[in-house]
């Protein structure tokens, strides 16, 4: 039990394999190591060990915010949703905005943790610090909008005002490995296949009623002055001040010239490092594919109907759109959000793609059967290249380079499994390149897809994509921060030494915003200073800016222990081939004969950690307190890493 500033001392148990709601309060000595949000999330899937199923009722689905979430803390309205992930098999944790995650918090709760396995479809409905289980047969089968206005009707809530819900598609009903679960607003925690899981378990949905009461600070000067600091910082930044800066006008989409430009853009599935470079190579520089079409700045200034934002954010990075498409001889309408930056490159320039208003028709059905938007293109783009290699000959169907119109059925017919193609397509790169022997297609880290960052351009997000927790990932270590725009300064994308140490910090830093759980882009702007400052004037706490580091390697490090325990060392951190020298595709125009110097990165890598071959050695967890599980039983004076412990 605690008193700690910014929790509720609350969080529910949900067995849905029997219906049973226990509450708990949160452990103090763990809220001060793990923070709350990713940090206590991945503990409590710890818990359950590391050889669970995914798939299986043993498998935990924890919903968690942080002390901050829900506050007066600019861009606190985060949630995070961990679990173990059907796609890759390590710990995961998925992140997203909107207003769920402040919702829950003042609807009295720090977490949810759903165990089991129900017989039928149920959605779990919170208010005032209590959770029951209800009927969701009637929603299943059906969309997440669907869903969402069936929902609404039903409780008698009203979205924007008093509701929030988390929901599952038909990719997650499907088990689809890369299912999201996506809230009201259309923000999705995409990654790692948590709709998947939840789909497995039989939950349709999260709904939270609740008014907003938003949690007071336990030392309101510290907490003031900690706050005033971290807003002068946003609004006077050229990333994030409000309707200035480059994320508040063009949301994230404003990257897509800025990478092309430096041919750090992966094209064709990666071949290329720019749509230029594309058309140079297969074109003789006619103008075929072009980056610019779905850019932050042609949406704004073409399709952009609105600019909605989250609990507590100035910087209204979402870009709503309205588009009018013929598709299969009839006309759609669709408005949505959010043409994110990642999705315009997954499913646009890496597919041979730039149809601007057919990729907000895609993102938006993505959205609808709930599965990610950054996987999905990826696999798409996998497929086309692999219907060119060959590889999909003994099949009756295979995808074509650039094809907008199959690429919108494909998402639907992947969300339901529908055909052989598409069943294998929603088993992610790793396993369909088993099914057909297309390893050489891949584009993915420990089985998730890279985001829209070329490594041979941008070599921190090389060893970023690698050594990531959860699969290949932009977001575990965002060093084009340093690499792009130069915060907290400007380094080299191309040079490779040091880059092994900055991701390192930037994983860290990462691990305790999402702890908090507040939006990574406000560290376009803050740093450790303001973070210490308002986490110390919110819980009453404290810490020093070297004691909250520590406490990202902590979480960090209890992840990778995690993953070691599950099997994973050194070897799965690993890059597609394309990026390395041995693939002998160099990067070209600006990023001209540039390939990534992974091995050189991973030995600075671990040497800063203090791993042993990918692996946590016993001393490391002594040191940093992670008194949880049999240990590695690796020693740090090891040359090579063991296998994990069985006991």
């Amino acid at each position: 039990m605690t008193e700690i500033g910014g929790f509720q001392d609350n969080v529910a148990r949900i067995d849905l394999t029997d219906g049973e709601v226990n509450y708990e309060g949160i452990d103090e000595e763990d809220a001060r190591k793990y923070i709350g949000a990713r940090g206590l999330g991945v503990k409590y899937v710890f818990e359950k060990g590391a050889d669970v199923d995914p798939l299986g009722p043993d498998n935990l689905l924890a919903f968690m915010n942080g002390p901050l979430s829900g506050t007066q803390v600019t861009m606190s309205g985060r949630i995070a949703i961990c679990t173990k992930s059907p796609l890759t098999g390590t710990v995961t944790d998925s992140h997203h905005g909107g207003w769920s995650g402040a919702r829950l918090k003042w609807a009295g709760f720090d977490g949810l943790l759903f165990e089991g396995q129900a017989d039928e479809p149920v959605y779990a409905y919170i208010e005032d610090g209590e959770v029951e289980l209800r009927d969701a047969s009637h929603l299943w089968g059906k969309g997440v909008h669907e869903t969402r206005d069936t929902i609404e009707e039903e409780v008698d809530g009203q979205y924007g005002k008093n509701l929030s819900i988390m929901a599952i598609g038909d990719g997650g009903e499907n088990q689809v490995r890369y299912a999201c679960i996506m809230n009201e607003d259309d923000r999705a925690s995409g990654r790692g296949g948590t709709g998947c899981v939840a789909g497995s378990k039989n939950l349709k949905a999260v709904v939270i009623k609740s008014n907003t009461q938003m949690p007071q600070p336990a030392d309101p000067e510290t907490f003031k002055e900690g706050h005033q600091q971290a807003m002068q910082a946003i609004t006077e930044s050229d990333v994030t001040a409000p309707n200035e800066g480059g994320l508040s006008m063009y949301g994230t989409n404003v990257l897509m010239n800025i990478t092309e430009e430096m041919d750090g853009h992966p094209t064709k599935n990666g071949e290329y490092t720019s749509s230029r470079s594309y058309n140079e190579a297969e074109h003789d520089g006619e103008e075929v594919l072009d980056a610019e079409r779905i850019s932050g700045e042609n949406v704004r200034e073409n399709i952009l109907v609105d600019e909605p934002t989250c609990h507590s954010c100035p910087v209204a990075c979402k870009k709503e759109v309205e588009v009018d498409v013929m598709h299969k001889g009839e006309e759609m309408n669709v408005r949505m959000e959010s043409f994110e930056y990642e999705s315009a490159w997954a499913l646009g320039t890496n597919s041979l793609n730039d149809d601007r208003d057919k990729i907000a028709v895609m993102i938006d059905r993505c959205n609808d059967v709930g599965i990610d938007t950054i996987e999905v293109g990826n696999i798409l783009a996998m497929a086309m290249d692999a219907t060119e290699e060959g590889y999909l000959d003994d099949l009756e169907e295979g995808v074509e380079w650039g094809d907008a119109e199959e690429m919108i059925e494909m998402i639907e017919r992947i969300a339901n499994r529908d055909g052989e193609l598409p069943d294998l397509l929603a088993e992610g790169q790793a396993r369909f390149a088993d099914a057909v022997d297309a390893h050489d297609c891949r584009l993915d880290v420990k089985g998730q897809a890279i985001a829209a960052y070329d490594p041979r351009c941008m070599k921190g997000m090389g060893i970023g994509y690698a050594t990531s927790n959860r699969g290949a990932c932009h977001l575990r270590g965002y060093t084009p921060a340093a690499e792009i725009l130069g915060i907290p300064e400007k380094v080299d994308p191309y040079e490779h030494e040091g880059k092994g140490e900055l991701t390192a910090e930037f994983q860290d830093l990462h691990a305790i915003s999402d702890s908090f759980d507040i939006c990574k882009f406000n560290a376009f702007a803050e740093g450790i200073e303001e973070y210490v400052s308002q986490y110390n004037g919110m819980t009453g706490f404290d810490v020093t800016e070297d004691e909250l580091m520590e406490t990202g390697e902590r979480i960090y490090n209890l992840e990778r222990y995690y993953n070691n325990l599950a099997g994973f060392d050194g070897d799965d951190d690993s890059l597609p081939e394309i990026f390395l020298e041995e693939g002998e595709t160099p990067g070209q125009g600006a990023s001209e004969g540039e390939f990534c110097e992974l091995e050189e990165m991973k030995e600075e890598y671990y040497e800063h950690r203090g791993w042993v071959d990918g692996v946590v050695p016993d001393e490391k967890l002594e040191k940093l307190e992670i008194e949880i599980g049999p240990g590695t039983g690796v020693s740090a004076g090891d040359s090579g890493a063991a296998a994990p412990s069985d006991d």
